[in-house]
């Protein structure tokens, strides 16, 4: 039986205390971090597939990855799965902001820069 623990760079260096414990040096092509919700929207939205245990992008994408910047409504995992049920199709968006109280519907494209502001009571 082997158990794995997932440690992030700074917190490396605690694996002196795991008693047998070995690292892994994971390259970047074959995970992105996620972090946030706005990190969480880019890793299961349609801009990468898995090919042989290496995250791909879609290969119609020109450039880098969107900048995506989901507000504090969408902080917990909970209400960004409740706000978004189906991640929007995003190869050919460059920036997402959304700050307020969104909702986002099955079958959204969003392209280039996409700024949704709801203010409250709106």
């Amino acid at each position: 039986d082997l158990s794995i623990i997932q440690l992030e760079t700074a917190v490396g260096a605690a694996i002196r205390h795991f008693k047998g414990a070995h690292g892994v040096n994971v390259p970047r092509k074959r995970f992105l971090p996620v972090k946030t919700c706005s990190d969480l929207m880019l890793v299961k939205s349609n801009l990468y597939s898995l090919s042989h245990g290496q995250l791909v992008m879609d290969p119609s994408r020109f450039g880098p990855a969107p900048l995506i910047k989901l507000g504090g409504d969408f902080k917990k995992v909970a209400q960004f799965q409740k706000r978004i049920p189906a991640i929007p199709n995003i190869v050919e968006l460059d920036h997402l902001t959304v700050t307020g109280d969104v909702n986002f519907n099955r079958g959204i494209v969003l392209k280039g820069t996409v700024i949704i502001v709801a203010n409250e009571n709106s």
